[in-house]
């Protein structure tokens, strides 16, 4: 009798996706999403706002790696490349009035250079645009049609101009050299790993909360923001890359509220008996912030499912947790003005 031959094992060939960002808060959740959807992810952030005990876990893994990188540098993948998520940039007001220049090169040149990598490898590409496309907003709520509000020389320009940069360039792309990409405007969101001294009003207020400090608020406390959990975000986003919709998309939770009653509401949540005082609101700042998501409904079957009372539950609980120095921490330890 013939002898049978032997089944060679079959190769699971895994798609191969780059984070960039991949150690700040929303870039280390979706390089947790996609290890646990099966990719091989490789994270890139040079660090000036990331923090690598966000992904530390992730380290010994077989299907990760990191790349200590600033994408305004050339950037470098060797082999195959499926998908890029574009998320490195500064994120919080703090951040960007302190590195304007840094924030404005990761939105023009670092997004042109993953533009040029994407269209190399003949990979699909999403950046991550944001809220701040709309300035401070005379439509309510915030739909994609609208253009926006926005002060170009202001000192919030270099974040909201690098944005918008980066969502013209990127239709570029798709426009004249064919490039898959998608765009996704992401409005507020929180969720374990931001950082309590980001300036972004989640972190901010639980930090005075858990110090003893009364709560800050900019301006008369009128102005709304609406927030969205972490996971929400990175299942709307995971949804739009695989989607077959090239223009931008709103991903955020039109639940809104004011400053003010956002502050109530964790004093309630911490049982802290601090007081509200006010500030000047700085300039530009947005007086209304509500996303209109009938294109994330309707492209995407996605809306938020995690109500605001559990999701700041969890995040309490986080911050919570923290070490006594993370507590005080004031300021980043990676920044640089250059």
């Amino acid at each position: 009798m013939p002898l049978k031959e032997k089944k060679k094992p079959t190769r699971i060939i895994m798609k191969k996706i780059l984070i960039t960002g991949a150690a700040g808060f929303l870039g280390s959740h979706l390089c947790d999403r996609f290890i646990a959807e099966g990719f091989h992810v490789i994270g890139m952030d040079n660090l000036i706002t990331g923090d690598l005990n966000n992904i530390a876990y992730l380290f010994p893994l077989e299907h990760f790696e990191f790349h200590h990188h600033d994408v305004t540098k050339f950037v470098h993948v060797s082999g195959k490349l499926d998908y890029i998520l574009h998320f490195a940039s500064p994120a919080s007001p703090i951040d960007y009035l302190k590195i304007p220049i840094k924030t404005l090169k990761v939105g023009s040149l670092g997004t042109l250079n993953l533009l040029g990598l994407a269209k190399e490898k003949g990979a699909r590409i999403l950046v991550a645009s944001t809220s701040e496309v709309y300035g401070d907003p005379l439509v309510h709520p915030q739909n994609e049609e609208y253009f926006g509000n926005v002060n170009p020389i202001g000192p919030r320009g270099v974040y909201d101009e690098a944005k918008r940069f980066m969502e013209s360039i990127t239709m570029a792309y798709h426009r004249h050299h064919g490039l898959d990409t998608r765009i996704v405007r992401i409005f507020n969101t929180y969720g374990p790993r931001m950082r309590l001294n980001d300036g972004r009003v989640v972190p901010a207020f639980m930090g005075q909360a858990l110090r003893g400090e009364d709560l800050t608020v900019f301006g008369d406390g009128s102005q709304s923001r609406s927030f969205c959990y972490i996971d929400d975000q990175v299942e709307g986003i995971y949804r739009l890359l695989f989607s077959d919709y090239t223009n931008p998309v709103n991903i955020g939770n039109p639940h809104e509220t004011t400053i003010k009653e956002f502050a109530e509401e964790i004093i309630a949540l911490t049982g802290t008996k601090q007081k509200i005082i006010y500030k000047p609101l700085p300039q530009d700042d947005p007086t209304q912030r509500q996303p209109d998501i009938t294109k994330a409904k309707e492209i995407l079957g996605w809306e938020p499912k995690v109500h605001r009372t559990e999701g700041l539950k969890i995040v309490y609980d986080y911050f919570k947790s923290l070490s006594p120095e993370d507590l005080q921490k004031k300021e980043h330890r990676n920044f640089s003005t250059k």
